[in-house]
């Protein structure tokens, strides 16, 4: 039996190091992939639990809310990795909608849990590139929806649950010769 109290608590202290490590801006889109079923200990896609999806959402929402920044879920392949955001943020990076709900066994306990308790949610087929932090919690591969040029967060938090977690941020890119000069 997974532990909800400590995912809970896993998941708001990797919320906190992301936001502390990449340092975004009021606004900016954080992507987050999540398999429920490697949080509990199971292969991907083998044992959605929704209550897995609410113990994370609790410890990831606080903080993402109290920074300003719009929060996308990644769905799983079985909707094409659709993601769940708000209309806001849809509107924000100009993301059109797409006509698909997320469900426990299409897209994943948590995507369908973000689906039923964002404000105002819908689905949009992806993120354009413009996400400039995230995390994958058991291997979702999120770095399609990272704006170039992605860098990984080392933390000594490496689980969530059961689950490996990944945490990236992004950088502008490097541009120039041998006498171009970055900082």
């Amino acid at each position: 039996m997974t532990d909800l109290r400590a995912v809970t608590d896993q998941a708001a202290k990797a919320a906190e190091i992301l936001l502390r490590e990449a340092k975004p801006e009021r606004g900016a889109l954080c992507v987050i992939g999540c398999s429920t079923s490697e949080v509990g200990g199971h292969q991907i896609g083998s044992a959605s639990s929704e209550e897995i999806a609410a113990a994370l959402w609790a410890g990831l929402m606080p903080p993402l809310e109290a920074a300003g920044v719009f929060l996308a879920v990644q769905g799983c392949e079985h909707i094409n990795r659709a993601l769940c955001v708000s209309r806001a943020c849809a509107r924000q990076y100009g993301l059109p909608e797409v006509m698909v709900v997320p469900w426990l066994r299409a897209g994943g306990a948590f995507a369908a849990h973000a689906y039923a308790h964002m404000d105002q949610a819908v689905m949009v087929e992806d993120l354009r590139g413009q996400a400039t932090l995230g995390m994958d919690i058991g291997g979702t591969l999120i770095g399609m929806h990272l704006r170039p040029v992605v860098v990984p967060i080392h933390t000594p938090l490496r689980e969530i649950g059961q689950a490996r977690v990944v945490m990236a941020k992004v950088r502008g890119k490097y541009v120039g010769g041998p006498r171009a000069r970055y900082e």
